[in-house]
């Protein structure tokens, strides 16, 4: 298979720009036919083939860009901001996305052979990181993308041909980020316990030693590899979850910006709107004032 077919599936499937979410669990595809508005979400623990066009993330201070050539992994939560960086009208941008399922995940690592030490990347690196892409990656992604079209056989099949790329994710090169998912005992594990509970409860206050003895480690271990997963400290994730939320509601919900920062957990409207500005690039009234005059499907990638 290449990126051509995969891209056709997609094609097929995402007939208008935006985010669908598809009849097959967990499987979303992507398009979009121009440049794009940079978007602030939280990334869930995803596999990210791109077909077509390109696309640059930023986590934290980090920037990944990335095509067809990478596949990116997200084995964390992570709150982070994309842009489309190459796309047209007759070439548009077109991405696979599969949310990993950490139960299947290990089921599967139960299964499978051991491959030597145990290995923790999220204690040495991001926990968003691109890898090339392989033949057998590109043909499982496009069989799983074009059961879609397979209304009576898909819901036998597709679990099957998912578990056949997360088996070939697990014994790759890297595979020991993916097998760290599916571990409470990895570093991965570990951290993902403590955002767990930043995502749950980031309107309130927290303790920095009591959130790194939810992950089990010292508060200067933590931080480090909080860090290097994230890079972010866990307050600085805190408040682009708050921020984040907040933009929401204000969009959503048309909330004043005092409401909106106060929802959050913010006490300082001053604080709230400096802080969004330093993220957004502009005052919660203005930044509001723009995305209202842009079509909906811009600000959903």
């Amino acid at each position: 298979m290449s990126h051509q077919a995969l891209g056709q599936q997609i094609a097929r499937y995402a007939d208008g720009d935006g985010i669908i979410d598809t009849a097959i669990p967990r499987l979303t595809l992507v398009r979009w036919s121009h440049v794009g508005e940079p978007v602030h979400m939280l990334q869930r623990p995803a596999l990210c083939i791109i077909a077509q066009g390109a696309k640059t993330v930023m986590l934290g201070d980090s920037l990944l860009s990335y095509g067809p050539a990478s596949y990116l992994i997200a084995s964390l939560d992570l709150p982070i901001t994309g842009i489309v960086t190459e796309a047209e009208d007759d070439a548009p941008y077109l991405c696979f996305c599969l949310y990993l399922d950490p139960a299947m995940l290990s089921d599967i690592a139960i299964a499978l052979p051991p491959i030597g030490p145990p290995v923790a990347p999220v204690a040495e690196g991001s926990a968003l990181s691109l890898h090339p892409i392989t033949p057998e990656l590109l043909d499982a992604a496009t069989r799983l993308t074009a059961l879609l079209g397979q209304a009576e056989s898909a819901p036998l099949l597709a679990p099957l041909v998912e578990r056949e790329l997360l088996v070939r994710l697990m014994t790759g090169p890297n595979g020991g980020i993916i097998r760290a998912i599916a571990s409470g005992e990895s570093r991965t594990g570990q951290i993902a316990r403590a955002i767990g509970w930043l995502k749950a409860h980031f309107r309130e206050p927290f303790s920095g030693p009591d959130l790194a003895g939810l992950a089990g480690m010292s508060i200067s271990s933590f931080h480090d590899h909080f860090r290097r997963a994230t890079a972010m400290t866990p307050l600085q994730y805190q408040k682009q979850l708050r921020l984040q939320e907040a933009r929401k509601l204000m969009l959503a919900d048309r909330l004043d910006a005092a409401e909106a920062g106060y929802r959050v957990g913010y006490d300082s409207p001053s604080q709230f709107s400096r802080e969004y500005r330093r993220l957004f690039g502009a005052p919660p009234q203005r930044d509001m004032g723009r995305l209202r005059g842009l079509p909906q499907v811009a600000l959903a990638i």
